[in-house]
Formats: C-alpha cells, structure tokens, sequence
C-alpha cells in the first residue's frame, strides 16, 4: 500500500515507491529502553557546550566539516555487514522502529523524532545527536528499537551498529497525531510533505557531476544533531555534516510544516579537490508517461508521474515552463539562469481521473520549489531526463549550476528556501499552462498547449490573443512554423494554442510560444525540445 505522511509505516528508499505500515508490540522493557537512548556525549564539543550552556549554530558545523576537508577522504560504505546490504526490499521495509520510543514522545513536546535501520541500499550509518540547554547528546543505536517483523536476522544486528536515517513527526493534520513530516535516508537524500500530501519527490544537499561521462559523485551525510524544540514551537531546527571524495559540508535545517511546508537550507562548502559541476539544490523525481508523451505504454493508468514540468523564475521577471517527458535517450537541458528567483520540479495535474491509481496518489505527489536567500550570481539550471521503461526509479533530475569555479579556498555558501506544496496561484502570478499534447503528422508535429489561471479566465470569449510561437530560439536549429491559432476553451475557461512545426533537420529542435495581448504578455512561457 502507497504510504502516506500520516501512517506509521517506515519511509520508503528514493528508489522505491511503496511501502506497508503494521503496529509494533509495547513492552515495560521498551519504556525503560526509550529513557536510555539518549546518552551525555564524552567529547570535548559536547562538555563544552554543557559547561557555558551554549547552543549549536552553524559555525560550530562548519569547523568540523572544514577539519575534516584537510583530511583524506575516507569512504565509510563498509560499516554495515555485507549480509543487511543483502536483505530484499521486503526484509528491509519489514524493520519498523517502535514508535512508542520515539524520542520526545512524552514530553508534550511539538516534535518527535524516529530513525532508521541499515540495509538493503543503504550501506552507511549516520551518527545522531539531539541538543538541548545541558548540550549535546548522542542517540545510542540498539536493535530492540526496532521491531523486525517476520525477519529472524535481529539477533544477527550488531549492537552498535548505528543508524542509517531519521525522520521527524509533527502533528500536521490534527493535535492528537504525529505525522511523518520530513525523512532523510540515503547519501544526502530528504524529502518532505505538506499537509494533504504524500511523499513524491526528493531533494538531496548537493549532486556532484550528474550525467557526466566522468560518472557521478554521491556526497552523503555523517552525523546530525536535532535541537529539542519548545512547546508550542512550530519549527524544527537540525544540522548535518556532509562528506563527499572532492569536498565536505556543513547545513542547517529549519522545518515549518504546514499546508505547505517549509524548510530553510543555509550551506557552507569546503573542497578537497576542485569540482567540475556542482548542483545546488538538487531534486529527483521520476516522470513514466504522461499527456505529453510520444512513446507508446501499456499501462492502465492514463499518466504516471511524481512531477509533470520544470518551472523556473528568472530576475527578469520571465516565468519559464517546460514540460518532462521520458525519452528515448538521455535528455540534458541547460536553461541560462543567472541570481534565480525560484525553480523546481512540479506536480501540476491534481486530477485523480487523469492517474487512477489508488495506491499511488500521484494526484497527491508534491510539487518542489527553491527560493534564493541570497544572490547567488550567474549560473544555469539543468534538467537531466533519463529513460526508463518502469516507474520504480527516479529519472529526473533538476538543480542549479554555478559558474564560478568550485575550489579549494574560500568556502562556497548558499541559502535558499524548500517549499513542499500542492498548489500555488502565485507561481505564477499570470496564466500558466495546463496540459502539453503532441501528435505527429507526417514530416510535421501538431502541438496543442493549453494556458489556464484566473488572468485568463476573466477574459471574454471573443477576446483575440496572439500565440507568439519562436522556432530555434538561437540555437542555429530551424524548422518550420506551418499553422497556428489560439482559441478560448469553454471547458477550462482558459485559452488553447494549437500550432504545427515541420523541422528542417533531425537534431533537437528548441521550441517557445506564450500569449499576449497587445504588447503584453498573459501567461508564462511553454518551453519545449523537439527530438525527431
């Protein structure tokens, strides 16, 4: 059963889609086992933040990771026994942490906090901490925190083996239950949900030469430390140290959640080596078929996708819309965006008729938006699109591109805002578009678009709007523009552009249109690559 932000099942691995809930069994050796997971650290940061009573702050995370950037990398994928790394999907998402012994369960605090066993993919274990006014505390892994369900290895499970995760809850529907809010499992994987939502795409602290021949570096997160929140508080505060080969990392999360939830990034990078391309802020999503797809699929299910286009904002004040799709061959589109002002992957179609899925919800899969805290100067956006013939792994990635070379020296700082949300009329403010279609007629491509929002539905029927439609858009790519027309659509209220382009060559073929009236543009612009 597709899991939910609200059950008490275990989240799933990115590369996963599903997973099952099931009770854990309360004993009074439990009760005496949640007192004793949080034990006084011993090191020297620890007893000093006791003696002054001082607080951690990103600093205090940035000294470690600039140590540990004048160290040699030392690759930590061998602390979990071969044979847990062995275990099947199902073994794996049948070890639930009890959640009787969450940390912070009574307290009557407006948190909790969970964590995660090791296995299957996930080969690395991360060490724990929660901070509070006495200081810095580190959580002690034992194996009867977790109930492993049909599996008879427990016994096997070393018992300082560590986590491999954690996840935090927060009572985002109603006041007498804790829902599952943000998870991060996995190289430095996170993902979040808004109230009415479920889990969909995931985020990650930074992606490392993604769809270079030179293959792709996993940066991954060692240690976290989770401040105690107050009652009544409504965000949540954590850190995490990030080691990569090439460079390490120090990050501070802030959590609101809410309808749509909130997470702050501030970052601070120090590289060993230089990198080649660095992706800020990265998201994965996966995108099987949908209204735009041009390859057939036999599935019973009209569209399948956690996300259905990249949008982007540029300083301009230009709104940028292109729609995902699967292709045949590995697909990488860079879009100039110099000091963004917000992009992300997006969940638009919210039409449950359109997916028919009950398990999945992808009509309830959220959409992933970025905003600058800061300007972060020029620099690209990349948007990788890789095949797959199943909808079990994400093949879509998206993340900002610096042009600055990323070196050894002064550290790299970015700040930025995730929000995890549904809906959003603001984004953007103007008409945007609701569905891509395609067909091909002989050497030609038919492209109907369709542009919805409130800007255009006030708008009366014998309104005429200009399809301003651009072929090549510099690329020294040409093609022909045969017809074109726009229309008003009764049914949405919106506005239809329907145009046929007949390309000159094979090659890709970029391809731009928006509606205007006058001088002025209504909606933001579609974005399109035609591969013949």
């Amino acid at each position: 059963m597709q899991r939910t932000a609200g059950d008490d099942s275990r989240a799933v691995p990115p590369q996963r889609r599903a997973a099952s809930g099931g009770a854990p069994v309360v004993s009074a050796l439990l009760v005496g086992l949640a007192l004793a997971t949080v034990v006084l650290a011993g090191g020297a940061w620890a007893q000093t933040a006791r003696r002054a009573g001082a607080t951690l702050d990103l600093d205090d995370v940035a000294k470690r990771a600039e140590a540990l950037a004048r160290e040699p990398y030392r690759d930590t994928s061998g602390e979990v026994p071969r044979w847990l790394t062995e275990i099947t999907y199902d073994q794996w998402r049948d070890i639930r942490y009890r959640p009787e012994l969450a940390i912070w369960k009574d307290a009557n605090l407006p948190f909790q906090l969970q964590f995660f066993h090791p296995g299957l993919f996930y080969n690395r274990v991360v060490r724990v901490n929660v901070v509070d006014a006495q200081g810095i505390h580190p959580v002690t892994f034992n194996p009867s925190q977790f109930d492993y369900g049909r599996n008879e290895f427990g016994s096997m499970v070393p018992q300082d083996l560590g986590y491999s995760g954690l996840r935090m809850h927060y009572p985002i529907k109603r006041r007498d239950y804790f829902d599952e809010v943000i998870v991060f499992l996995g190289a430095s994987y996170f993902r979040a949900v808004g109230r009415d939502l479920v889990y969909g795409l995931s985020a990650r602290a930074a992606a490392v030469d993604t769809a270079s021949p030179s293959g792709e570096e996993f940066p991954h997160f060692r240690e976290f430390w989770v401040e105690r929140a107050s009652p009544g508080q409504k965000t949540a505060v954590l850190y995490a140290l990030l080691d990569s080969r090439r460079f390490t990392g120090a990050y501070r999360f802030e959590l609101t959640p809410g309808v749509e939830t909130k997470l702050g990034v501030q970052s601070r990078l120090f590289f060993r080596e230089p990198v080649g391309k660095l992706g800020v802020a990265p998201f994965s999503s996966m995108f099987f078929h949908g209204e735009n797809s041009t390859l057939p699929h036999e599935d019973f299910r009209p569209e399948v996708h956690d996300s259905d286009g990249i949008l982007l904002q540029g300083s301009t004040g230009e709104w940028l819309w292109r729609p995902l799709d699967n292709r045949e061959r590995l697909q990488v589109s860079s879009f100039d965006l110099p000091d963004p002002k917000g992009f992300g992957l997006i969940q638009r179609d919210r039409n449950f008729d359109h997916y028919q899925d009950l398990e999945a919800r992808f009509d309830l899969r959220p959409s992933g938006w970025v905003v600058p805290a800061t300007a972060w100067g020029r620099g690209r956006v990349e948007l990788v699109e890789i095949p797959t013939d199943e909808d079990v792994n994400d093949n879509v990635v998206a993340y900002w591109v610096p042009e600055r070379p990323m070196a050894p020296g002064a550290p790299a700082e970015f700040s930025y805002t995730v929000w995890w949300y549904s809906d959003d009329p603001e984004r953007p403010p103007g008409g945007r578009v609701e569905a891509t279609r395609i067909e091909r007629r002989g050497d030609s491509w038919r492209f109907v678009v369709d542009f919805h929002g409130k800007p255009l539905e006030a708008l009366p029927p014998e309104t005429v709007l200009q399809g301003v439609v651009t072929i090549g858009a510099g690329t020294g790519q040409e093609g022909e523009l045969v017809e074109q027309r726009v229309e008003k659509n009764p049914v949405t209220g919106g506005f239809r552009l329907v145009f046929r382009v007949r390309p000159s060559q094979g090659d890709p073929l970029p391809l731009r249109a928006f509606l205007q009236r006058g001088d002025g543009a209504l909606t933001e612009t579609w974005s399109y690559l035609l591969a013949p």
